[in-house]
């Protein structure tokens, strides 16, 4: 009996190596210190960083800042060519008016004039003509079963439906029309303003490809004689789109729409993801990895309120950068490490469009299957003392997961709750969406908007460092629980159907 229990305590030893002591893992908490979280926010929203603009000087600065605190504290480079920083591409492209224009053949021709009639919605084409028979969608993009998605490939869509979140306009270009146009009713004075603003010099969107369809805004009156003709009833059109009516498209007595599109590259440039790794000790589970993010832009300098023009940022999201950071240093200490491995990511273009996450989750360095989960922080340096608002909650056993942690941990005083603001989708609005549409659990650490969002006057003296530090402890605290956890987390079906699913749905 004394040499089977021998050789069983010889089984469990690699075990038990790969499990942190208490005190072990309370030295990596005790790091964690509101001195350093408000000396760190101090150095990337200070006014010097001029709002980490996405592209900007400044926020390479602040990148390769990240970058050398992942090199020292020991982390492997997640980056391009074995760096801390992975680019993607920015091009700032410009429409050329005087060359393009617009005709409808059929219901009697019609020429539309750029800046008068219609204008470029979207950047994401190259120079060409392009052309495709007419059909109006109408109803709403709640219902579509029956409509053959199919027959609008290659089409010129009028789009009168209801379009309800940015999912319904994925799934609209899924359908590959040759073009979408938008109908406005803008006064003069406000049609003005859209016209002058097209034709600045536009960034592009780095995660979407350039190509079809071309996206038109057309105002109604340039329009209106010309669906008369075809016989369309626009006050059924509208009665149609507010009703919730099901989506329905009808062609249009086979009219066309032909577009000359100019546009050219005025400047070629790219943006930085800082990206560190904690390789896991688990030989089994380091495969598998738990990513840890915020993004380290801001909105730059722009209009001047009470004399500052500098958009500081230092909540959002100085505040989440740093939190990441301070969680990879407390990681980096532990010893042995943490089983699963865990992803220290900050990402630029979050204030563009969540570019940056876009990027890295259609470009990760490991396999997107093998991220077990995402949690984001964006906005933890402000409002309530002892609460903090964790979105995403529901649709995975995570949610579970965090209510278990926080309670273990009383000493923090930190109450993880639901999200209060359903109606203003927050859920799509941050980092962790491009996570979550890949299939990847995430939750979502948010204190809230404040008077102070998105104004100069969101600066570093505002900061609860002491707050923010407890905040770190219980992502930590998570981070490590999951981590270590026999079982990857699992999402909620119906919310892997209406997240996940109807994301990739054509």
């Amino acid at each position: 009996m004394r040499h089977a229990l021998r050789v069983l305590s010889l089984l469990l030893l690699p075990g038990l190596l790969l499990a942190q002591s208490p005190a072990t893992v309370q030295r990596a908490v005790q790091s964690i210190t509101p001195d350093d979280i408000r000396r760190r926010i101090g150095i990337i929203a200070d006014d010097s960083m001029r709002g980490r603009d996405t592209p900007s000087p400044e926020l390479e600065k602040v990148a390769a800042y990240i970058a050398s605190e992942f090199r020292r504290m020991g982390l492997k480079p997640g980056g391009d060519n074995g760096t801390f920083l992975q680019r993607y591409a920015l091009d700032r492209v410009q429409f050329v008016p005087e060359s393009s224009v617009a005709f409808v053949h059929g219901g009697g021709d019609v020429t539309l004039a750029y800046g008068r009639d219609f204008v470029f919605s979207d950047n994401m084409f190259e120079r060409g003509d392009f052309a495709g028979d007419l059909v109006l969608l109408t109803g709403t993009m709640g219902a579509v079963t029956s409509l053959d998605t199919a027959a609008l490939a290659g089409k010129m869509v009028v789009v009168t439906a209801r379009l309800r979140n940015r999912t319904d306009r994925q799934r609209l270009l899924s359908w590959r029309p040759a073009g979408l146009i938008g109908l406005t009713s803008a006064p003069d004075s406000q049609w003005t303003m859209m016209a002058e603003r097209s034709n600045r010099p536009q960034l592009r969107d780095p995660s979407r490809r350039v190509g079809p369809p071309l996206v038109l805004t057309v105002r109604s009156a340039a329009l209106a004689p010309v669906l008369t003709r075809l016989g369309v009833d626009s006050t059924a059109v509208q009665q149609a789109a507010q009703s919730g009516a099901p989506l329905t498209a009808r062609p249009l007595g086979g009219a066309q729409l032909h577009v000359h599109g100019r546009i050219r590259t005025v400047e070629r440039n790219s943006a930085p993801n800082a990206v560190g790794i904690l390789e896991g000790s688990d030989p089994r589970l380091k495969g598998e990895y738990v990513v840890l993010s915020a993004h380290m832009d801001h909105v730059g300098v722009g209009r001047p309120v009470n004399g500052d023009s500098i958009y500081n940022g230092a909540d959002d999201d100085a505040s989440g950068t740093i939190a990441v950071v301070e969680a990879a240093e407390a990681f980096a200490q532990l010893q042995p490490r943490p089983k699963r491995s865990i992803i220290f990511l900050t990402v630029s273009g979050e204030e563009k469009g969540l570019w940056g996450s876009a990027y890295f989750a259609d470009h990760p360095p490991v396999p997107i299957g093998d991220i077990v989960a995402n949690l984001n922080a964006d906005m933890v340096g402000r409002n309530w003392k002892d609460t903090i608002v964790v979105i995403g909650k529901e649709h995975s056993d995570l949610g579970a997961t965090l209510n278990r942690v926080g309670a273990a941990h009383p000493e923090l005083r930190m109450q993880p709750i639901d999200d209060l603001w359903p109606q203003e989708n927050f859920y799509g609005r941050s980092d962790h969406y491009n996570f979550a549409r890949k299939g990847v659990p995430i939750l979502f650490f948010f204190n809230g908007t404040h008077p102070d969002y998105h104004r100069p006057s969101d600066s570093v003296d505002k900061i609860d460092a002491e707050k923010e530090s407890r905040i770190v402890k219980l992502l930590f605290y998570l981070g490590l629980d999951v981590a270590h956890a026999a079982a990857r987390p699992k999402w909620n079906p119906d919310s892997y159907k209406q997240i996940v699913t109807s994301a990739a749905m054509p």
